[in-house]
């Protein structure tokens, strides 16, 4: 009986989504989604020297994100539906509304987690915006249990060099990881009906124990859970420094998870113990807050995996299908020689290879050992190597970023101070 729920309410979600209507909405989103992989690909391309015919595009990136979206959004749509969130009473436009001005403060206070914090504790404090606690919580819990799933599966992929300061003021190598994902999602409402009404047909008898989370709409006896197709988008932004971007996003995945369950937890239980919901709009924007703290602590004062040394250069990067590629050069590898010729800087590299325009032969350390290999040069194609900053070169990105109206704040008071 169970399993013939369930697997109706799946045949009734992937009805939903694939409406005609609902795909070109979601159509639209992955086409957003494309421009984003479209300039992180550009960047790409100067970072690495690299020509736009001789890399695969971004393309791949995003079939890949809208393949994961997809079944991250379907897994969301079940969680949504065992847990019964309805979208009536989260106060959706003062959501967007407020993690929009969240954005404008600073880039990554744009999250659910922070703005449904602020509406939930201004509801318990002063009966404003007229929302159920437990319903949005459950939303935020959701949706970033969802997020946790697709950072584990491909939060790592492509991950962009870049030199960073850590807190003794040191620039490093590291990666910036950022990822996009197209989600469709089905999201029930409370519909009420009259008792002159016919009954809907195609009803589901669900057990007593659903919901998970209780609505006060859902008691009156003429009303009915109806599923709602929405289309949302995930991202996930993050710096590795002291790990590499398959372990960063494994340890970001993790705890992004346990938070998403312990809340989604607090979340239910506030349905049914009215005090709980203080704990939820509490533990909502805190916990998250505490799990990007946590996360910048551990890449400011850790031991950088990509840093200058002392004989050779290290390799922050190898673009995949590059000339360093087929190679077999990898990250973290130190090149000792190139051409026969020891290289200890970017400039003594350039030398080296510019003594054999058509072949290089490049001697490299990997954990300790010596290896050498050899390609043929592409005329006018670098090599596709980011390399780790040496002493002297400048940071491009900082652990703590500013939205657009701090920067304004911060240029008027200078602009005072002069």
């Amino acid at each position: 009986m169970v399993i013939a729920i369930w697997l109706e309410l799946f045949r009734q979600i992937f009805l939903n989504i694939f409406r005609l209507e609902f795909i070109l909405f979601f159509s639209f989103a992955v086409g957003i989604v494309a421009l984003l992989y479209r300039k992180m690909d550009g960047a790409k391309k100067q970072l690495y020297d690299l020509k736009a015919k001789k890399t695969g595009g971004f393309w791949p990136e995003v079939l890949k994100a809208t393949i994961l979206g997809f079944i991250g959004g379907l897994i969301g749509s079940l969680l949504m539906v065992l847990a019964g969130v309805s979208l009536n009473s989260i106060g959706i436009s003062y959501l967007w509304l407020l993690a929009i001005a969240l954005f404008l403060v600073n880039p990554r206070y744009l999250c659910f987690s922070y703005a449904g914090g602020i509406l939930s504790i201004s509801y318990l404090l002063f009966g404003f915006p007229q929302i159920e606690v437990p319903q949005l919580m459950g939303l935020v819990a959701i949706l970033h249990l969802v997020e946790s799933l697709l950072i584990l599966w491909s939060g790592h992929l492509g991950a962009l060099p870049v030199y960073a300061y850590q807190a003794q003021g040191n620039v490093v190598g590291g990666f910036n990881l950022q990822r996009f994902w197209p989600i469709p999602l089905v999201i029930m409402m409370v519909v009420p009906y009259t008792a002159t009404e016919m009954m809907p047909t195609g009803l589901i008898s669900m057990p007593d124990w659903w919901p998970l989370i209780r609505s006060p709409l859902a008691a009156h006896p003429n009303s009915i859970y109806a599923m709602l197709p929405v289309v949302a988008a995930l991202g996930y932004g993050d710096l590795a420094v002291t790990d590499t971007p398959t372990g960063k996003s494994r340890w970001s995945a993790v705890r992004l998870a346990a938070y998403s369950v312990l809340l989604l937890f607090l979340a239910i239980m506030a349905s049914y113990k009215p005090w709980v919901a203080w704990l939820a709009a509490l533990f909502g924007p805190l916990g998250h807050e505490l799990l990007i703290l946590v996360g910048q602590q551990r890449e400011l004062r850790g031991d950088p995996l990509y840093q200058w040394v002392p004989r050779g250069i290290m390799i922050l990067d190898v673009y995949p299908g590059s000339v360093a590629a087929k190679m077999g050069l990898k990250s973290g590898d130190i090149v000792l020689a190139v051409n026969d010729y020891e290289v200890n800087n970017r400039e003594e590299l350039y030398h080296a290879g510019s003594i054999n325009h058509y072949y290089l032969a490049v001697d490299y350390l990997r954990e300790g050992n010596s290896h050498r290999t050899g390609g043929k040069i592409v005329p006018g194609e670098g090599l596709g190597i980011a390399w780790v900053p040496e002493p002297g070169d400048r940071a491009q990105v900082s652990f703590r970023g500013s939205g657009v109206i701090m920067r304004w704040i911060k240029r008027l008071t200078r602009r005072l101070k002069a």
